[in-house]
């Protein structure tokens, strides 16, 4: 049965709005490997619990793991489809597509996301998931990895960041309704180093990619870019 919680609205774009621009304005920053920056209390409890009950199957890995690309034809997004069928996809992708936002993201890591699309995955990883080193350089203009953590024995199950490809730095913390935020560069490695998965390791990415991004069923709304 579908969780009502994931079909209800909650909160109105410019509540979601104002508690996101505090998470950003409070954000802590890292230079070290490279600027990513630490978001916490990114939404109200409401929203981190309708995202975490959103019906969608975790995916088999079938034994292959290492890129997600391997596994496309299970992938889930934030698409018009399930904007439409869930609230709570509905709220977040209006959210990260308005010019406040974009805007607002644009002058905290000086990423120009003017003429980008927004592109949300929602990600649930079973044991055997891992991810090889990668620098999401190319048509990402920002990367943010948002973390659902909602199992017990989850705290170790981070992004995995690097110095240089085979040059392992540290791991970010998995906490709930926390972020890391970076934008992509030629030395933004990370990944996940093979390691075991209690539970299922669910999160949101979201990613602003530009016009050459060809999956377009992917995007939140393919027909029209972001603003500042």
């Amino acid at each position: 049965m579908t969780s009502q919680a994931a079909l209800a609205p909650h909160k109105a774009a410019s509540d979601m709005t104002a508690i996101f621009a505090r998470s950003l304005a409070s954000a802590a920053r890292d230079d070290v490997p490279y600027r990513h920056w630490t978001l916490t209390h990114v939404f109200d409890e409401a929203v981190v619990d309708a995202l975490c009950a959103l019906p969608f199957p975790a995916p088999s890995l079938d034994g292959v793991s290492g890129a997600r690309e391997l596994h496309n034809n299970t992938r889930q997004y934030f698409d018009a489809a399930n904007n439409a069928a869930y609230a709570v996809c509905g709220e977040v992708a209006s959210v990260f597509q308005s010019p406040d936002v974009v805007g607002m993201i644009a002058k905290a890591t000086g990423s120009n996301l003017d003429g980008t699309y927004l592109r949300i995955e929602y990600a649930q990883d079973q044991d055997g998931f891992w991810l090889k080193p990668h620098t999401d350089l190319g048509v990402k203009k920002l990367t943010l990895l948002y973390y659902l953590a909602d199992a017990p024995g989850q705290a170790d199950l981070g992004t995995d960041i690097y110095a240089a490809e085979t040059d392992w730095a540290k791991r970010s913390a998995f906490e709930r309704n926390t972020a890391l935020v970076f934008v992509p560069s030629d030395n933004t490695w990370h990944g996940f180093e093979p390691r075991p998965i209690a539970g299922v390791r669910k999160s949101v990415i979201i990613n602003y990619v530009t016009d050459e991004w060809r999956a377009r069923e992917q995007l939140a709304y393919p027909q029209t870019p972001v603003h500042a």
